[in-house]
């Protein structure tokens, strides 16, 4: 049976697209929803002329209230009835009442070698710390911010002349290779980890 997927944006939803492009042909996925909480989200357009539906919730009308804002969100995703969710440059932080309630179905990609640099400015942290090696992981959500069983990871080189925009340019090929990848066996049932080096 064919896997129904919903992907959480904020931004240009570059992992959207290949994630999206990706659930073709014998995919067992393929995507139902792209949800964002910024109206003005670049992926939005970008999955409406795929052919995907889409949805925004803007976040700022809630304040401060993450249980309504989280709410919404909840009830379009259950309206469209997804077997997976796929984090994918969503950037607010979900409660652990959300996470819990769709614990085993809900996938997030993050720009570091987990579980070094959960959290942001993950590609400078790299470079202070004089690490050799950077890339970006796939793994299951779970309560705890950027934690739960890894399912890949992606390595390159850090060039000695690398800038965090430089190396966050060189990650980013790698989050476009990874996460299909990752997407592709997860929805088959299959939790087996995916190792790539660039």
């Amino acid at each position: 049976m064919t896997k129904r997927v919903a992907i959480l944006i904020s931004g240009g939803g570059s992992n959207m697209v290949a994630l999206a492009e990706s659930m073709t042909g014998d995919h067992p996925a393929r995507p139902v929803l792209v949800l964002s909480n910024d109206p003005d989200a670049g992926g939005l357009r970008k999955a409406a002329d795929m052919g995907i539906p889409i949805a925004a919730i803007d976040h700022k009308p809630f304040g401060k209230d993450r249980a309504g804002f989280e709410a919404a969100i909840d009830a379009a995703l259950r309206a469209a009835e997804p077997d997976i969710i796929c984090l994918a440059g969503f950037m607010r932080i979900l409660t652990p009442a959300f996470t819990s309630a769709w614990e085993g179905q809900m996938l997030n990609i993050h720009p570091s070698l987990l579980p070094k640099y959960k959290g942001l400015h993950t590609h400078a942290r790299a470079l202070e710390a004089g690490d050799e090696e950077h890339g970006c992981t796939v793994h299951e959500v779970t309560a705890a911010l950027d934690d739960g069983p890894i399912l890949g990871q992606a390595r390159l080189r850090v060039a000695p002349d690398d800038t965090p925009e430089t190396l966050a340019a060189r990650v980013l090929p790698l989050e476009h290779a990874l996460y299909p990848a990752v997407l592709r066996r997860f929805a088959a049932g299959d939790r087996t980890r995916i190792d790539l080096q660039s």
